[in-house]
């Protein structure tokens, strides 16, 4: 079964998400817990815990398909050793946020080495942040998400991915979350079925199916491998409808939380309705 959602505003609290979800027809969601941009958010109270856990259970939705994000400011890569002592504790209070809400997953980009640190000494920064977080948290699975290459971002390729998930320690408690727009722009043609194919066959090779936890269901503004992020609303980019419904067809991708990041909200209603009609009986 496809779980197809979007990723929805917390204005008034995060307890409002599992509400804003339900209004568009999402069977999963991502969210921020907390503030986007800032290195610490209110704390979050009981009341609006137990808000939370009650519309999600009323609603349908388990921890297995809700993919929250962290703040954009993280950067557990950072060559900035005052930076990088920020981002790791920002890093921890968004999983202890994620524990106190019973989600199981905190989906994050992996980091940014700012031509100051060597690719290989980023990747190792980052794994030991994520591995010193998973020593001080439970329950929780750190989900790195793919980039699309834009600068010294690290994380675009699937050889990256796997070089922080054989440096992270307990391998139970790390996944990917595959984003189509970052993918295509970092070279990954998901466009053309020959590339559909190819794609997730070296993606199995590489980092294996069973570290999928989730995807974000982008089209693509520029073209294959321009390593810029700009996303577009569902088939009216370079990636194409052809892509949605293979993917939506494929029993690879059941069971994980399918995420719309698509520019245009007011769609997403449309969007998540297409993609189930979509799906062949």
């Amino acid at each position: 079964m496809k779980y197809i959602g979007a990723h929805v505003s917390i204005e008034g609290g995060v307890s409002n998400a599992p509400l804003r979800a339900e209004k568009i027809g999402a069977k999963a969601f991502a969210l921020f817990t907390g503030s986007s941009n800032r290195w610490a958010s209110k704390a979050l109270s009981e009341k609006e815990i137990k808000l939370f856990k009650d519309n999600c259970q009323k609603f349908g939705f388990t921890p297995d398909v809700i993919l929250p994000h962290d703040n954009f400011l993280i950067n557990l890569g950072s060559p900035d050793n005052e930076k990088l002592a920020l981002s790791r504790k920002s890093f921890l209070d968004e999983m202890k946020r994620c524990e106190q809400l019973g989600l199981t997953m905190l989906n994050f980009h992996p980091g940014s080495h700012l031509s100051k640190l060597s690719e290989d000494d980023c990747l190792a920064r980052i794994a030991e942040s994520i591995n010193i977080t998973l020593e001080e948290t439970s329950g929780v699975t750190a989900v790195l998400e793919n980039v699309a290459g834009q600068g010294t971002n690290i994380g675009h390729s699937f050889e990256q991915l796997r070089t922080i998930i054989d440096r992270v320690d307990d391998k139970s408690r790390i996944g990917v979350c595959i984003d189509s727009c970052h993918a295509y722009s970092a070279g990954y043609d998901l466009a053309t079925p020959e590339g559909y194919d190819n794609t997730w066959r070296m993606f199995d090779e590489i980092i294996g199916f069973k570290y999928l936890k989730g995807m974000h269901l982008n089209d693509d503004k520029r073209e294959l491998n321009s390593r810029i992020d700009r996303h577009e609303s569902i088939g009216k980019g370079t990636i194409g409808d052809g892509f949605f419904s293979r993917l939506v067809n494929d029993s690879r991708f059941d069971s994980i939380p399918l995420i719309l990041e698509t520019p245009d909200d007011s769609l997403w209603p449309e969007e998540i309705a297409w993609l189930y009609s979509r799906i062949e009986s």
